[in-house]
């Protein structure tokens, strides 16, 4: 799914809100043991929060990529070979301040002519493709299979508990959320004629003294909102996110009625039926704002004065609208691929994932034909917080059928981060797994690029794979003679190696080491890995 999850206020419940430098040598075990670095104590200040994904775990003991400093102590000026990255996601704002001078352009194409003039079999595709037509809001293809009793009797049995649960969990939040916000809300407006104002910070509000029990209900519940965001401002509108959200989901996700393919046009479960879409990727509205983020991660402009800088330096996104607010169609996703293969991308951007996938050998067929093109294919590990290793956990696409062998050497998939280097390093979000998790990088509120020249922090393994997704190319731009295969494993054994114990799931009791959760073991590190890349590429290290 392309929306960000939303903060959760669940802890709260709404009858308790009424009732109460040097030289450029591999560092593989910084300080000989990473795990002796000291932990951060103060809060991020606001430069570090924007950039923290790119700082570095040594000298700023906050686990980012080393980004800054492999810029500062081996890129310098070199500009490298230009590479091209898919951001197979939902649209890109194409118009953005920091994106517009990055995008990929089909120089065999004309634009608006209505005619296929690179003969690609796409019509003015000039900065990619749009699967998705005018359609955004889609079932999950749980309720797909209900509706149109895909698969065998145990696919669908499974597919109708996710929905029913789903569904009513939904309808329950949303419920939730709304009596939260009037509680909110109420207690906003007592505050601020209490205080003469429309503007008060905490600490304002925990000095009212007052007799009145209705009010001091009221400030109870804004000193618990103040847990949550910096301001009851913010804390409305993350609210108001949480009703759209759940909203979105009672009525299009989980709701087997829903059509959201009729307006495309295609039959989607027909791979031969390839005739639709458009060569518009563009976002539809600030709702979509995924592809966006994502791609701002990858390859804002750097050091333009504006927003953010992404991690590649000489890169070009093509922007493929494959997946809606709901669950993509493996069609989509398949023929995304071969699109982005076909069209000169060597590295292709997959943050997202579904649980379902009755038609997965047509995406594991474009993996390997990826995977034959030297096309590297990074994805999100996804955002359930449970061991994909168990096969009550699938997470699709995947590179290995049943925890099987490898079906290509081209995919690697990612988990995320927290800003904070200790126990509590990996999300609680974050899936994992030895065999299905390959890496861990930055994932947790990602200062990036969102539609309209606006800028948002957004947290997901969704963000951790386009941090990896942006090194690729950054490794690929300095050393264009190795192969997918050879960057995906100068990214997975140039890591920082953390032995300690993480919590996972975010339960105290249930902890183990990233030996244990991923295939390396390693947080990525941008500085290693062109190190390792420059050694690999010059013949003086086989992997």
């Amino acid at each position: 799914m392309t929306r960000s999850f939303i903060k959760s206020f669940f802890g709260f419940s709404a009858a308790a809100l009424f009732t109460a430098c040097g030289a450029t040598t591999l560092v593989t075990t910084p300080i000989e043991n990473i795990d002796t670095t000291p932990l951060k104590i103060s809060d991020l200040t606001e430069a570090e929060k924007k950039n923290w994904g790119h700082l570095d775990l040594v000298s700023d003991t906050i686990p980012g990529m080393s980004v800054d400093k492999a810029y500062k102590e081996i890129i310098g000026n070199k500009k490298g070979k230009t590479v091209i990255v898919a951001v197979l996601d939902s649209g890109i704002d194409l118009k953005h301040e920091d994106l517009d001078g990055v995008l990929w352009t089909n120089k065999g194409e004309r634009a608006g002519d209505g005619k296929d003039n690179d003969n690609n079999g796409y019509v003015d595709d000039i900065h990619g493709w749009n699967f998705l037509g005018d359609s955004y809001n889609e079932q999950l293809e749980a309720a797909r299979i209900v509706k149109l009793k895909i698969g065998d009797a145990a696919m669908q049995a499974k597919a109708k508990a996710k929905v029913d649960e789903g569904y009513s969990k939904a309808v329950q939040n949303k419920q939730q959320y709304e009596q939260i916000i009037q509680a909110v809300k109420s207690a906003d407006a007592a505050v601020q004629k209490k205080l003469g104002k429309k503007d008060y910070t905490k600490k304002e509000v925990s000095g009212i003294k007052t007799e009145d029990p209705t009010l001091q209900q009221h400030i109870s519940v804004l000193i618990q909102m103040y847990t949550f965001k910096d301001s009851i401002p913010e804390v409305i509108e993350e609210l108001n996110d949480g009703i759209k959200y759940f909203s979105d989901q009672a009525n299009y996700n989980y709701n087997v009625n829903y059509d959201g393919r009729k307006v495309v046009g295609d039959d989607p479960y027909d791979l031969n039926d390839r005739d639709y879409g458009n060569g518009n990727p563009q976002s539809i509205s600030m709702d979509e704002s995924h592809g966006t983020h994502v791609a701002g991660i990858i390859a804002a402009e750097r050091n333009n004065g504006k927003g953010v800088n992404g991690v590649a330096n000489n890169v070009q996104i093509m922007s493929i609208r494959a997946v809606p607010n709901g669950d993509e169609y493996d069609k989509d996703i398949a023929l995304g691929i071969r699109y982005a293969v076909d069209n000169g991308a060597k590295i292709i951007n997959g943050s997202f994932g579904k649980g379902f996938s009755p038609n997965a050998e047509w995406v594991y067929e474009a993996i390997k034909y990826a995977a034959s093109k030297d096309v590297l294919f990074v994805h999100a590990a996804g955002n359930d917080g449970e061991n994909l290793d168990d096969p009550s956990n699938p997470n699709y696409p995947n590179d290995q059928v049943n925890n099987g062998p490898e079906i290509a050497d081209n995919v690697i998939t990612v988990g995320a981060l927290d800003p904070k280097y200790g126990s509590t390093l990996v999300a609680d979000y974050s899936n994992y797994g030895k065999i299905n998790v390959d890496v861990f990088a930055p994932g947790t509120d990602i200062y990036s690029t969102y539609p309209q020249n606006t800028y948002e922090y957004s947290p997901g393994t969704s963000m951790a794979a386009p941090a990896v997704a942006g090194l690729a190319a950054l490794i690929w731009s300095q050393n264009p003679k190795l192969t997918a295969p050879q960057v995906k494993k100068i990214i997975m054994k140039s890591g920082l190696p953390i032995k300690a114990k993480v919590i996972l799931g975010g339960e105290p009791g249930k902890t183990a080491t990233l030996d244990d959760i991923s295939t390396s073991g390693r947080i990525v590190n941008a500085y290693n890995a062109l190190i390792m890349a420059e050694s690999v590429a010059a013949g003086k290290i086989q992997l």
